[in-house]
């Protein structure tokens, strides 16, 4: 897959293409089917394709300090968009000019005198150009108008779950990045699971901390992760742990989200202590993937009331991972 910043990157003699355009945050089930589609209708065409994407977020250019939460880091985004047999990974950068374009003047510039597209294809809720102002009609108006043919797919899913319910409710629902991080926020990482077709990752450097977690007997990786990253509710999870730089090396790990109110901590801090392994990871850059919630934080009156709940958690870890 061929990677660019901004459309200057675009080779000499580039001829027609299939596009889709978007966000992305998440690359969620909604987004994989558009994104499938898209690849699908360029290879009915013998063309390649597309997939146009922001950065920064749009909304810290346009309304500063309100950035969503991240789900997926730009690089990860371009990783799962390749898994889905894209050809371009076209990266717009966002900024206050290029938020002023008009509806006309984006698809002009862009998807016309640039990527010359064969074919577009959005989400049945896409806006473009400034404040918004284009929609769905106006694409397909543009496209007649410009020669290319405006698709969309509605994104939507089947028998999800509601964030936190319990029992697990089957309801119909909209797939969102917004969906995905309510899920997150309210630490049902299944739920997220099942919307994103794979568990939520948070990635991040470990970094030294406290060394409380050594004279409990349970040592630590201690995450320093991305501004912006969606961070599960506080809570003790399960999950998968991957150092970077051996992505096909899958560790078993039980991670507490949290401000170690035990000790009277005030930082919210991501732990996670790897199972089976003496490893030292500091100065690595790795991922977590997180599987299941096993309970809340807690205060617990001694350090030695902690450590036996410490050795349930892996217990259950273990139990939950295999």
């Amino acid at each position: 897959m061929q990677r660019w910043r901004g459309l200057g990157d675009l080779p000499g003699g580039w001829g027609r293409c299939v596009v889709t355009i978007g966000v992305f945050d998440g690359v969620h089930r909604g987004h994989q089917e558009l994104i499938s589609r898209t690849v699908a209708a360029a290879a009915e065409r013998g063309l390649p394709s597309v997939v146009v994407t922001f950065d920064p977020h749009p909304s810290e250019v346009l309304r500063p300090g309100s950035h969503p939460a991240q789900l997926t880091s730009l690089r990860r985004k371009a990783e799962l968009v390749e898994g889905l047999g894209v050809d371009v990974f076209c990266v717009l950068p966002f900024t206050l000019e290029f938020s002023r374009l008009s509806p006309h003047e984006f698809v002009h510039e862009a998807l016309v005198d640039q990527l010359h597209a064969a074919a577009v294809l959005v989400g049945d809720n896409f806006t473009f150009g400034a404040k918004a102002a284009g929609n769905v009609a106006l694409l397909r108006e543009l496209g007649r108008r410009f020669g290319f043919v405006a698709y969309t797919a509605e994104l939507q899913g089947r028998s999800l779950a509601e964030p936190g319910a319990e029992p697990r409710s089957g309801i119909d629902i909209t797939f969102s990045s917004t969906y995905v991080r309510s899920c997150i926020d309210a630490g049902d990482v299944v739920a997220a699971a099942e919307a994103l077709g794979r568990p939520h990752r948070l990635e991040g450097i470990v970094v030294r901390g406290d060394r409380r977690g050594h004279e409990l007997g349970y040592p630590t990786a201690n995450l320093s992760t991305p501004r912006f990253a969606a961070v599960p509710a506080d809570g003790v999870y399960t999950a998968w742990f991957t150092r970077l730089s051996e992505p096909d090396r899958r560790l078993r790990a039980a991670v507490s989200v949290g401000t170690n109110p035990t000790f009277s901590g005030r930082e919210r801090t991501v732990e996670a202590f790897v199972l089976d392994v003496d490893e030292d990871f500091y100065g690595q850059h790795v991922a977590l993937d997180f599987v299941t919630r096993l309970r809340d934080q807690e205060r617990f009156t001694t350090s030695a009331d902690l450590v036996v709940q410490i050795d349930d958690d892996v217990a259950r870890t273990r139990a939950a991972l295999g």
